[in-house]
């Protein structure tokens, strides 16, 4: 495991147009492939937590042609912790689509992950994947790369091959049918592109009723190349079945090389 500095990031940078709020992020943790490197995904820990307890969570999957880049958020205040700060993708007022939505953090957020994924070779299938709010900037960007740009107007400028999402929740869902039918790149791409969502029905954080509205969002929105799995009893956390599921899926939709089991 290589462990990266951290950085100063105000967004994507497009020409003069930058977000205005400028965030330290925290470490980033890279897992490098022990095979023919195939794929890279950015995968984003929830709220609170940091790249490093997800890089040695995915150290250990049976997919040796994936590189895993485990950035950390941003420390900042959080509307749902009464102002407190931790570390955090976004400001979110609640862990649901009907909270409101902080655009400029989720672009800046969304920017940064796309940075890193930006300087992969472009041979390797790119994808990003994430927990409960790392999930949500996981989400986000998906709807950024369907309709081409952040939703401060600036281009996307990665193509993705892959999404998925834990105990998360679609951002800006209202808005998401319409950014789908503006063009049909759009259509073409929500078509096309694979997402995974998994969701515990024990889940008391981000309720599974946010998890089953965001797949019905989604599959409403054109996203027909989409999986929504859901595990009895499962709460605020990752289980072995989920973990499996995850990675057949992976196997499945990326093309991989074989794997090795557990």
């Amino acid at each position: 495991m290589n462990y990266g500095s951290s950085s100063r990031s105000s967004g994507f940078d497009s020409g003069n147009r930058t977000s205005r709020r400028s965030v330290e992020y925290g470490r980033t943790y890279v897992v490098k492939p022990k095979g023919r490197h195939q794929a890279t995904i950015v995968w984003l820990h929830g709220l609170g937590d940091n790249g490093a307890s997800w890089s040695q969570i995915l150290e250990t999957l049976p997919h040796p042609n994936i590189k895993w880049i485990c950035p950390t958020a941003p420390t900042r205040p959080v509307a749902s912790f009464g102002g407190f700060s931790c570390t955090a993708w976004f400001d979110a007022g609640d862990f649901s689509e009907e909270g409101p939505d902080d655009i400029e953090g989720m672009d800046a957020s969304a920017a940064h992950v796309a940075n890193l994924l930006s300087t992969e070779p472009a041979n390797i299938k790119l994808g990003i994947g994430g927990f409960s709010m790392g999930a949500a900037i996981a989400l986000y960007s998906a709807t950024c790369y369907i309709h081409g740009k952040f939703g401060n107007g600036i281009p996307y400028p990665i193509n993705l091959s892959v999404i998925i999402g834990f105990s998360g929740w679609l951002p800006c869902y209202r808005s998401l049918k319409s950014k789908v039918e503006v063009s049909h790149d759009a259509i073409r791409r929500a078509a096309a592109l694979p997402v995974l969502l998994c969701h515990g029905r024990g889940d008391d954080v981000v309720m599974y009723e946010q998890g089953e509205k965001s797949a019905e969002v989604l599959r409403s929105a054109g996203f027909q190349n989409f999986s929504f799995k859901t595990y009895n009893g499962l709460g605020h956390y990752t289980s072995p079945e989920e973990m499996d599921d995850f990675c057949k899926w992976l196997r499945m939709k990326m093309g991989l090389d074989g794997s090795r089991s557990y």
